[in-house]
């Protein structure tokens, strides 16, 4: 690859080298920038090395645009960076780290090139480019990260139980390249992450979920998991998952392996949604039911109630991973707790009232709720998929046909609490709550419309049941 005709054909590289030789600084494109371009791959992301200080040379390049140019200064970590339309382009001087054992945080030096090059994760991101004019384009690769991107291998610069030792996020920022990649991981690397496992404790939750999430939303993130499991990283912040691995037999029955069915379950979900937490939903569908395990002499393994013991571990989960607890955690719990309703709704004989209290309780998340069932259909006995698609295709047919008839989703009862307690001169009250409820289930019964009139027609004689007067 031409590294010098590329470098050339961009403002921002001809101009940091033209102003790092003016100050008699020795500057370097370094890091994923260099790996991607060899990878073909787009980075927004420029990262420059300079030996001296990288603020210094951030504020020389920023003052040579006759536009202003945002700045931003890092004296703490010696870092500046500056924003250029779309390109996030970073500044730091070389340096030297060093490790107390525990903690990740490094105690940081200056230092030469080739030590900035020495204290990187793997050789894929420890190459640089030179931006001056006397070896302009020129690549510096001492460790071959060249030649181990053409194997398609992760390897760390030097000794791999040093690297994941000093700073252990190491370790699953080498299962996120490999996933993101489909690189495989060199053996050494491989077996210094299975010896430091353990290591992964002193990471915040917030760093090891940030490379969690880049797994997940690979294109096939089930080679990202199967690494996390067998390196024993998963089991030092995901044990829920991991319990889900293994089969148990009883005579000759047997029940599958959830762990292997739930991420067949996610590469499918995968391959039919960028949607992280609908990934999630994939992820923790089936999670309760090593806790619902049972056997029946007469039917088997049974995991009775596992979606609904699934939706209650959800925020117990997302709350220790410090994943967010709003919105996002809500909707992955409603799939969980929903994913197996529609399967129910596969015979001919379903009612609509069925139908109508599944589009009331899904209610937007609807469509994604049968895209997760979708998706949980992992038998290698390709008629029985077909049938269960096919089956699926059906409830879509009927939720469509109900949802135009009867309007439910997300509906709320044609008559408030407000307007119950005027009309009968009622304060807040258990008997309001329940006049709503039973126009709510009357409704989702098809034993009357969702309209104001037939609502109003019954709220007037289940109060008269009930002994109430109207008073307006």
């Amino acid at each position: 690859m031409n590294f010098k005709e590329h470098l050339e054909s961009l403002d921002i590289f001809r101009r940091v080298g033209k102003i790092a030789d003016e100050m008699g600084m020795e500057t370097y494109v370094v890091g994923g920038y260099v790996r991607d371009l060899i990878l073909k791959r787009p980075c927004k992301d420029i990262d420059f090395v300079c030996v001296g200080s990288g603020i210094a040379l951030a504020q020389k390049v920023a003052d040579s645009f006759e536009e202003h140019v945002p700045l931003s200064v890092f004296k703490n970590f010696g870092t500046a960076n500056i924003r250029l339309n779309d390109w996030e382009v970073e500044f730091v001087g070389a340096r030297r780290e060093s490790y107390r054992h525990d903690s990740r945080k490094p105690i940081v030096e200056d230092g030469t090139l080739q030590e900035d090059q020495e204290r990187r994760d793997f050789t894929i991101n420890a190459m640089a480019i030179s931006v001056n004019a006397h070896n302009f384009g020129e690549l510096i690769d001492p460790f071959d990260g060249l030649g181990d991107i053409k194997r398609k291998t992760i390897k760390t610069p030097t000794d791999p139980i040093l690297t994941f030792s000093d700073d252990p996020l190491r370790m699953m920022r080498a299962i996120r390249f490999a996933a993101q990649l489909h690189f495989d991981i060199e053996p050494d690397t491989f077996l210094a992450i299975v010896h430091d496992a353990h290591r992964l404790q002193i990471v915040s939750a917030e760093r090891i979920m940030d490379e969690l999430n880049k797994i997940i939303m690979t294109a096939k993130p089930s080679y990202g998991f199967k690494l996390l499991f067998v390196s024993k990283l998963l089991q030092q912040f995901f044990p829920e998952l991991v319990e889900l691995q293994g089969v148990d037999s009883v005579g000759d029955k047997s029940h599958k392996d959830n762990f292997y069915h739930t991420l067949q379950v996610l590469d499918n979900i995968s391959a039919m949604t960028d949607n992280l937490w609908l990934r999630w939903a994939a992820i923790m569908h089936d999670i309760a039911k090593p806790a619902t395990k049972r056997f029946n002499q007469k039917v088997g393994w049974t995991f009775h109630g596992h979606e609904d013991k699934g939706a209650r571990m959800v925020p117990g989960i997302f709350r220790r991973m410090k994943l967010p607890m709003d919105e996002r955690m809500k909707y992955v719990q409603k799939l969980v707790r929903l994913h197996l309703r529609p399967i129910a709704l596969v015979s001919d004989k379903v009612t609509d009232s069925a139908i109508r209290r599944l589009l009331f309780d899904a209610g937007d998340d609807v469509n994604d709720l049968m895209t997760l069932c979708r998706a949980d259909i992992t038998s290698k006995n390709n008629n029985k998929v077909q049938r269960f698609l096919a089956n699926f295709d059906k409830v879509e047919k009927k939720l469509v046909e109900v949802e135009e008839k009867d309007q439910v989703r997300n509906f709320q009862p044609p008559v408030s609490g407000e307007e119950i307690m005027e009309i009968f001169d009622l304060k807040p009250s258990r008997i309001v709550g329940d006049l709503k409820e039973e126009i709510k289930e009357a409704i989702l019964e098809g034993q009357i419309q969702n309209n104001k009139a037939e609502a109003l027609e019954l709220l007037y004689k289940l109060a008269n049941q009930k002994g109430l007067k109207k008073q307006h």
